[in-house]
């Protein structure tokens, strides 16, 4: 579409703006247009707000509420609409992006709530509509000053560092000054891809790459005499219910014994910090993946119980938005290649967060530090999986109102080990404010059974002689689930 805006004088078009929003946010932004004469034209607002309807404000009228998007934009001959309304959730942000295509016009959103109330509000941070937009979730305020202060001058150690989680976790720690940061994964290739991103930002941190498998113990006890890293981030994982469902010997090897190498390794180094990355599917497991991430948990709350070395700790948390593997990677590529986005089942939801949420807040618990601490990261109300795969094919371009559903949904089914609702803690988790307002920590009176920490042994022989019957079994009965002993 042809801008219709005012020419600013210089031979310039100045695109017309129409702002949804006459809030802070919006205000905000249209002084600072104003103010530095930016090569953008604000013509009017639109808001729900009853009382706004009407009225002026910074010079621009309040036209009407956001569905009389089309007719308004067509009477003030719009070139853009913007949201500013930093509380907008996915519902409404997929509406307006319908209401733009009808319109025929772009979309573009500001920043977040958190950003309005510091007075950071600025017209460059306009961006285009992303997936993470769709969740209404705010940034991280991080306490980069106390992380620096564990961080600075350290030797860090990230596994699975050629991973989502793992490769922003690296991408966090680097600008805390660490004096060596150690990214270890079993994938060459993802590691040589994440360490030639990360070294031109580097500075005067020596970036260290170390191909090994954790569940490789012979290996691990090699590099605890060659590496002695005082913080430990152990992200490396099996991390797909039904892949892990079909190979629930790979599950325990890595996800389990993985762990246990990983405590060794801690211990044998001195390492005064370990952090275990969690998972919600480890609450009341009913996936071979969950279960292996619950065992993890108490080997290393069971590794915790010795207060005078390393300070061992979990954090748990529930799907990362955009990581690689994950539901928003998978519909986008389904939706290019114009196939339905499969969903299992219209009431399934999960809990989501953006990559980067989850990195900062990983190092802020570390930070905290709290021996055998479990804590939970703050995510926000459950997204409903069939709301989000329609939010997406909105931000493609479909428009369902107007009969063009594009590739559509499709309901599968829930799949082996799938259950329609995750939880963040056990009904025996009692969840206690932190010095973060967006992590919380478990507490539990109950301990641990010891018998999984014995079990050990066996577990990792089942599960390297490849006996998914009897090594079902013992995940069972030691869990206390007997869904786990059946097989898909």
């Amino acid at each position: 579409m042809t801008p219709a805006g005012m020419d600013s004088g210089n031979g310039m078009v100045q695109p017309r703006l129409l702002i949804v929003g006459a809030g802070a946010a919006g205000q905000a932004l249209v002084q600072e247009i104003q103010r530095d004469r930016l090569p953008v034209e604000p013509v009017a607002f639109l808001d729900d707000d009853p009382q706004l309807i009407g009225t002026e404000i910074c010079g621009l009228p309040v036209r009407g509420g956001t569905s009389a998007l089309e007719v308004v934009a067509a009477e003030v001959g719009a070139d853009e609409v913007l949201l500013a309304v930093p509380s907008s959730g996915g519902r409404l942000i997929r509406r307006m992006v319908l209401l733009c295509k009808r319109a025929g016009l772009p979309f573009r959103i500001v920043p977040g709530l958190r950003d309005i109330v510091v007075g950071d509000v600025h017209f460059a941070q306009v961006s285009e509509v992303r997936p993470e937009h769709l969740l209404g979730r705010e940034t991280v305020d991080f306490q980069d000053v106390a992380a620096r202060q564990v961080v600075a001058g350290k030797t860090v150690l990230v596994t699975g560092a050629g991973g989502s989680i793992g490769g922003e976790l690296c991408r966090r720690l680097l600008p805390l000054s660490p004096n060596r940061l150690i990214l270890l994964g079993r994938g060459e290739n993802s590691l040589f891809e994440i360490a030639g991103e990360l070294e031109p930002a580097r500075g005067e941190c020596q970036l260290q790459t170390v191909v090994a498998d954790v569940r490789d113990r012979a290996r691990m006890e090699v590099l605890a005499k060659r590496l002695k890293p005082d913080l430990i981030l152990h992200a490396a994982a099996h991390k797909h219910v039904p892949l892990m469902e079909e190979n629930p010997e790979e599950a325990v090897l890595v996800n389990v014994g993985g762990t246990a190498n990983l405590i060794r390794f801690a211990q044998r180094v001195g390492a005064a910090r370990f952090v275990l990355i969690s998972t919600d599917k480890a609450v009341a497991p009913t996936s071979v993946m969950g279960a292996t991430k619950k065992l993890a948990e108490m080997l290393v709350r069971d590794a915790a119980r010795d207060t005078n070395g390393t300070r061992f700790m979990i954090v748990r948390f529930g799907n990362v938005l955009g990581s690689r593997g994950s539901v928003v990677p998978f519909f986008q590529a389904r939706i290019r290649s114009g196939l339905p986005l499969p969903v299992t089942d219209a009431e399934m939801t999960r809990y989501f967060m953006t990559i980067k949420e989850a990195a900062l807040l990983v190092i802020e618990a570390m930070v905290m530090g709290d021996r055998g601490a479990t804590y939970i990261l703050e995510m926000g109300n459950p997204v409903s999986i069939l709301e989000l795969a329609q939010n997406l094919l909105a931000l493609s371009g479909y428009d369902p109102a107007s009969g063009d559903h594009g590739p559509g949904v499709e309901i599968t089914g829930l799949r082996a080990g799938e259950r329609l609702h995750e939880s963040l803690h056990e009904v025996d988790e009692d969840l206690q404010p932190s010095t973060h307002p967006l992590i919380r920590r478990a507490v539990c009176d109950q301990e641990d059974s010891p018998s999984a920490v014995a079990a050990l042994g066996r577990m990792l022989a089942l599960a390297e002689a490849g006996d998914i019957i009897e090594l079902r079994r013992l995940l069972a009965g030691l869990l206390d689930r007997p869904r786990l002993a059946e097989a898909p």
